[in-house]
């Protein structure tokens, strides 16, 4: 059950069958359809989540109304407010479905409670914490350092063929330009094949 979910986690630990049927155990199967909100702005975070299917977008709203894409989550990563989840706060971001969407759900209390039967998780998910945070810190010095066509194609290499399916003013958003840029910058990349 889960190939995928196990060669992922595999790729950092190794398991035994019984490891990775405990921690299947501990998750649920959430399906949401396309514009539905895993979590809003608010909601105290208590998952975090896998997903197996579709499209999901992690955002921030400004009391102005202005939106900034922060992440994007395709099959195979993860995806939640992070802050809130590990600080067991209230969400600053909007997790919202750009797709109909098939995750698997993880309780915090759930997951603290498997570290202490299966410890070697923990080396997992403070890998896969370091590594987002490295992310973040590239993206953030890209912000400042990279032009937008950089940084465009940065995204790419990130998320292949994602552009099919997430809009063009959200992929915008998540590189800090105008969606004119993004087309500019797109026109210019597509002449030059």
């Amino acid at each position: 059950m889960y190939p995928v979910l196990r060669r992922h986690i595999e790729s950092i630990i190794t398991l035994t069958d019984a490891e990775f049927d405990e921690f299947v155990s501990i998750l649920s199967v959430e399906k949401f359809r396309k514009d539905d909100f895993i979590i809003r702005q608010g909601d105290l975070v208590t998952k975090e989540y896998y997903v197996l299917e579709g499209c999901i977008q992690a955002y921030h709203t400004s009391e102005s109304g202005d939106r900034s894409v922060l992440q994007f989550a395709i099959e195979d990563w993860w995806i939640s407010d992070f802050t809130a989840f590990y600080n067991e706060t209230t969400a600053s971001l909007n997790v919202r479905c750009i797709e109909d969407s098939v995750v698997l759900g993880l309780q915090k209390a759930h997951l603290e409670e498997f570290y202490n039967r299966v410890p070697k998780f923990e080396r997992f998910f403070r890998i896969k914490v370091t590594r987002a945070f490295l992310s973040l810190k590239s993206r953030v010095l890209s912000g400042i350092d990279k032009s937008g066509k950089e940084r465009y194609l940065d995204f790419c290499n990130s998320y292949p063929n994602i552009e099919k399916r997430v809009p063009n003013y959200q992929i915008a958003s998540y590189l800090g330009i105008q969606p004119q840029s993004l087309s500019r910058i797109r026109k210019a990349l597509h002449s030059q094949v």
